[in-house]
């Protein structure tokens, strides 16, 4: 059972709440009543049904109405605070009300006011006062946490305050904390993270403040189940209300707290930690302490930027100086990774890092203590597809990529910097593995319960006692201070590259005029050539036809290898034409059905080439792609006839097909990757790029049937053509898959 289950319920649209007040769902302009909680009787004294499809004006009195208009016109983004009076049987009941627009809806909630509880605002107003100024005397960040949780005991009475941080994979650590005497502390305890659930986290950043005043509620459903506006589960992300996922409350249950307040910390508008407020018995906590207890949140969390800045300040000077000479390096060099290098211990210094690899589409440098060479490209690979915001970082990088597993030594913790997706240019530092002793709040992992009926589900852990736990495969944590500086780094880089890419420009606009003469130079002078060419061939068949009996045997055989030297420059002058030729076509695109056209060019080397004793495999279905049906052809063709040509083997074989994953680095349609397979003679690693260069061959002119070289050029220059790419992995002596795909026109 995966516990991102849990990071999977939908828990803004329960359609419930906590029974403590009542809920009418209104829609505009006549505030008309569409949906209601099901306990309107008990605290409006109204049934349901007798306030479905009335105006809001059947409870409250035009001021009151007025007043709501008031709020809703006016630019706010949560809750309105109001003190609502609804006359019931000749007296009037006094609400705390919430007022807020939900998406076409509007929500109204009422609390019932207990004027017990309710504290004098000058006095309100005090407390406060004297709680900002010494959270703004405070001395740190950790002095500053320790005051608030006093605080806000103070102000609510709940048995245990803690201040809840969350670290950059979620989990949880209590970091202050104000209890009750006699109760377990959990100050210095860690908290995974799927005990707050992402969605629940989002939550948190939207409302200052959750209050559950008994976890033990029975909850209320909404009355209709869907609001008639949409027919949609009404979304009470908002509301005060909202009822809680039943797996939380069996937590707080398990946990021994009767009653649970919440407060966000926000930082950067992400959600930094909470302020958790925990009681032993059922406890509520009247609004006008619940808008004290918030405003501390919100104090708090304006503080927490400065105080987290001052923390490790000489550290980020020195950083912002490595900074400084890393772009002033760049600005001198030539190269990006050239201008890194000359700087690699300032570079590991930057993020405190034992080692970093620059990495570029066709080739990477390590600096320090890295992964083996051999792991870098697949690495690299994994970590493009978990970029967020051109970052990626973990301190446990074997949890996420099981194959960092071999080298979680040196590599436990990584972040990499994607400088250009166009490029594929990162910078990837590493750390290594720290093994460490966490005391956790109980055991962290969930177990899964099965029942007697089969059904899987989660249980919340029973108990919360302190259990240690040794972490490997873990490095310490990058800091916000390091992710900010690597940040600020690629921007800088950016604009270093952004100046080298106009200098670029001109250069390749002067290099495509050359390529454009160079390939008309190729056209003419191939095509010129071959007159006076073939003239030398003619008239050395004649010598040898007419002279043969007067020149000596000497004189023969320097005629005829004359025939076969002109022979074969005519070949490769073939090939070079047409491979210009290739360049000056514009391409015929047409509906092929690929399936058809490979079995096409097997039929006809079957018929070219009866002496080849060769089986032919297809795997998979081919689709329909809109492309140049004869140069595709000339492809297969090329390709099937190298996979006959270089094999040794007793029993020969080529499989043909498509894998819709892909191979390599796939961007054809779909994702398809085209392939032809043999169990051949294999390439050589260090040969695996000559073999696709013009007039390039492995072997011997007279070895495995001859040939130009000029073969798997002209197949890469057309895959070009057609918005594709080409490349082969082989296995020496065992055989080679040659990989190609067809990047534009339609598939099916």
């Amino acid at each position: 059972m995966d516990l991102s289950t849990c990071d999977r319920e939908p828990i803004h649209i329960p359609g419930l709440i906590q029974p403590h007040g009542a809920l009418l769902v209104l829609q505009e302009p006549g505030l008309i009543i569409v949906q209601v909680s099901g306990n309107t009787l008990e605290i409006l004294g109204h049934r349901p049904k007798e306030l479905l499809r009335q105006p809001l004006s059947i409870l409250l009195a035009p001021q009151q109405i007025a007043a709501i208009q008031q709020c809703l016109s006016e630019d706010t983004e949560n809750v309105n605070p109001l003190d609502i009076a609804i006359s019931y049987r000749g007296s009037l009941l006094m609400f705390d009300g919430n007022i807020h627009r939900q998406d076409a809806l509007v929500l109204l909630e009422l609390e019932p006011q207990d004027q017990k509880q309710r504290n004098d605002y000058s006095e309100l107003h005090q407390g406060v006062k004297s709680t900002i100024t010494k959270i703004q005397k405070s001395s740190s960040l950790l002095k500053m946490c320790e005051l608030v949780v006093k605080e806000v005991k103070k102000i609510t009475g709940f048995d245990r305050i803690m201040v809840y941080q969350f670290d950059a994979d979620g989990a949880g650590e209590v970091i202050a904390e104000e209890r009750t005497e006699g109760l377990t502390p959990y100050l210095g305890l860690r908290y995974p993270a799927s005990d707050i659930p992402v969605q629940a986290k989002q939550l948190y950043t939207l409302n200052w403040l959750r209050l559950i005043p008994d976890s033990s509620y029975t909850p209320v459903a909404l009355v209709p189940e869907r609001n008639p506006v949409d027919e949609e589960p009404t979304d009470l992300s908002f509301a005060l209300l909202r009822s809680v996922s039943p797996l939380h409350l069996e937590y707080l249950n398990n946990m021994g707290v009767a009653a649970s307040m919440s407060i966000s910390l926000i930082q950067d508008q992400k959600l930094w930690g909470l302020i958790a407020c925990h009681h032993s018995r059922p406890r509520h906590v009247p609004s006008n302490l619940r808008i004290m207890c918030e405003f501390i949140g919100q104090v708090m969390s304006l503080d927490l930027s400065k105080r987290v800045d001052n923390q490790d300040l000489s550290y980020k000077l020195s950083m912002k100086s490595l900074q400084s000479k890393l772009v002033e390096s760049l600005s001198q060099s030539k190269q990006i990774i050239k201008g890194s290098i000359q700087l690699d211990e300032s570079l590991l210094e930057l993020v405190s890092a034992t080692g970093a690899i620059f990495c570029t589409a066709d080739h990477s440098i390590g600096v320090g203590q890295t992964p083996p060479a051999s792991e870098w490209p697949a690495l690299r690979d994994w970590i493009k597809t978990q970029m967020q915001d051109n970052m990626f970082q973990s301190r446990s990088l074997s949890r996420l990529y099981p194959a960092a597993t071999s080298f979680k030594a040196v590599a436990s913790g990584v972040l990499a910097l994607e400088i250009s997706q166009f490029h594929q240019d990162f910078v990837i530092w590493f750390r290594p593995e720290v093994i460490e002793t966490v005391t956790w709040a109980g055991n962290p992992h969930k177990p899964v319960e099965v029942a007697s009926n089969g059904i899987v589900t989660l249980s919340p852990r029973k108990s919360f006692q302190q259990w240690k736990e040794t972490l490997q495969g873990c490095a310490l944590p990058w800091k916000p201070c390091e992710l900010k500086v690597v940040a600020e780094l690629r921007s800088l880089i950016v604009s270093k590259i952004l100046k080298q890419a106009a200098d670029l420009a001109n250069v390749n606009l002067e290099l495509e005029r050359s390529n454009i003469e160079l390939d008309s130079f190729a056209y003419v002078a191939s095509h010129d050539l071959k007159e006076p060419l073939r003239g030398i061939h003619n008239y050395s068949n004649f010598l040898i036809e007419d002279y043969a009996e007067v020149l000596d045997t000497a004189g023969v055989d320097k005629l005829a290898t004359l025939v076969r030297l002109t022979q074969r420059m005519e070949d490769l002058i073939n090939s070079l034409l047409h491979y210009s030729q290739l360049g000056r076509i514009e391409l015929s695109r047409q509906p092929t059905d690929l399936a058809e056209l490979v079995e096409q060019t097997i039929e006809v080397l079957r018929i070219s080439q009866p002496q080849s004793s060769i089986d032919f495999r297809m795997s998979g279905s081919m689709p329909m792609v809109d492309c140049d049906r004869t140069q595709i052809s000339e492809v297969l063709t090329n390709l099937l006839t190298n996979a006959i040509k270089y094999n040794d083997k007793a029993e020969k074989w080529v499989e043909i097909g498509c894998a819709q994953s892909g191979n390599g680095d796939s961007d054809g349609l779909s994702g398809c990757t085209f392939f032809v397979r043999d169990n051949g003679i294999g390439i050589p690693p260090q040969h695996l790029e000559r073999v696709f260069q013009i007039f390039k061959r492995l072997h011997t002119q007279d070895q495995y049937g001859g040939g130009t070289g000029a073969g798997l050029t002209i197949v890469r220059k057309i895959v070009h053509q057609h918005g594709g790419k080409i490349w082969v992995e082989s296995s020496f002596g065992e055989g080679s898959t040659f990989f190609f795909t067809l990047a534009s026109g339609e598939q099916s």
